[in-house]
């Protein structure tokens, strides 16, 4: 019933339907970024923290081969990429990470073989890039605990050597706050205090090697919601502001977010998460309906956003070959909504315009799961609708 329900109002919702629009307008032909919701692949929701390079290679071509037609872009590797698997690390365990001098987070090479030698992330980006997508990272807040209790030195970018102000150097210990740790992740990060020139030329220095290794997309954790950190946040989009290459700003996760609260930061970012992370479970789904609601009737949607527009996010798409919240394996399970629950996620997605990052493991997608997430009306609704708002019956 609910997804004939949300077929009845459908053209109510979305008002007016620009035809003959088969293409999505994309970051090359226009310096506008953003200018439709973002689509593309996340690998949380398939692989949670556990993802090697291969693996995620694996699932960048087939996003390539059978998305990338549909408008589907980015592929982005979610979080704790520098953090080594091995026995006794957990996504919040602490001392398993591997950092650079300079206390900043270096993929695990043991996971990420390509970024041996000082590489980081530049030989899986160009390979994306080769495959005609733009490849993401997850980053969380500030500095990581580690690299704090490791009290290291933050580099001036524009010496290359410590950074130096009021006739001394300057380090982790200086420049992190205890007391903003991240809420979810106590044991891994906390804010940096933005008001120090030293705790500005570390975020410098995060984005500026992002750049620098052809990342195209950063999902930045815990700043935004019960998290918030307006300084971090204003701090971070100006330095991608500056930077000479495009790069997409999104916020995560996003709990307990309010319209008042987005419209703080929407001027500053491209997509940020209105929810708490969605799974694969009605409860899940459902809660998202008034959310949306509330957003359109701000006119969130589309709004001015950092060097073009900026979009609501209802989260990833939990659908096809999954894993479980937390686990430190990867896919072995089904998505747990029934068809006319995934159609009813797709549909409310598709209507509000949100971004579409797909979670399931591309290895093993099925031909349902693909011709849902491809579905060509709602791509249309989901890229070209105007004026969405919910319809009074």
């Amino acid at each position: 019933m609910q997804i004939l329900a949300l077929i009845v109002v459908l053209f109510a919702f979305c008002d007016s339907l620009q035809r003959g629009m088969s293409k999505r307008p994309s970051l090359s032909e226009s310096e506008v970024r953003a200018g439709c919701p973002p689509r593309g692949w996340n690998s949380y929701d398939s692989f949670c923290w556990t993802i090697s390079e291969e693996e995620f290679l694996q699932n960048a071509e087939l996003v390539a081969q059978r998305l990338h037609s549909h408008g589907y872009e980015y592929v982005v590797v979610d979080y704790l990429w520098y953090r080594r698997k091995v026995k006794g690390a957990s996504v919040d365990s602490l001392g398993f990470d591997v950092i650079d001098e300079w206390g900043r987070m270096i993929p695990d090479p043991e996971r990420w073989p390509s970024s041996k030698e000082g590489k980081g992330f530049t030989q899986i980006a160009n390979r994306v890039h080769d495959l005609g997508l733009k490849v993401g990272i997850h980053v969380m807040r500030g500095i990581s605990t580690q690299a704090f209790n490791a009290n290291t030195p933050i580099l001036d970018i524009n010496t290359g050597k410590a950074y130096e102000e009021s006739g001394r150097k300057w380090y982790a210990k200086d420049i992190g706050i205890k007391a903003l740790s991240c809420q979810w992740m106590r044991n891994g990060f906390m804010s940096v205090d933005t008001k120090l020139g030293a705790g500005r030329a570390f975020l410098r220095s995060l984005y500026h090697q992002y750049a620098a290794w052809g990342v195209d997309f950063v999902k930045h954790d815990c700043v935004f919601g019960d998290d918030l950190s307006i300084d971090e946040i204003s701090f971070v989009s100006k330095v991608l502001s500056e930077i000479n290459r495009p790069i997409l700003y999104s916020l995560s996760p996003g709990t307990s977010v309010t319209p008042s609260m987005a419209r703080d930061v929407s001027s500053l970012v491209n997509m940020y998460r209105i929810t708490g992370d969605d799974w694969d479970t009605w409860g899940d789904v459902a809660s998202h309906f008034d959310v949306s609601r509330d957003f359109a009737a701000a006119n969130m949607i589309g709004a001015n956003g950092l060097k073009g527009k900026s979009w609501p996010d209802l989260d990833m798409l939990p659908l096809g070959w999954l894993t479980v919240a937390g686990t430190n394996d990867g896919p072995h399970r089904k998505c747990n909504l029934n068809l006319d629950e995934q159609r009813t996620q797709m549909t409310l997605w598709s209507m509000v315009k949100s971004p579409l990052m797909f979670g399931g493991d591309m290895r093993n997608l099925d031909e349902t799961t693909f011709s849902l997430i491809t579905n060509p009306t709602l791509m249309e609704i989901n890229s070209f609708s105007s004026n969405n708002m919910e319809a009074s019956l």
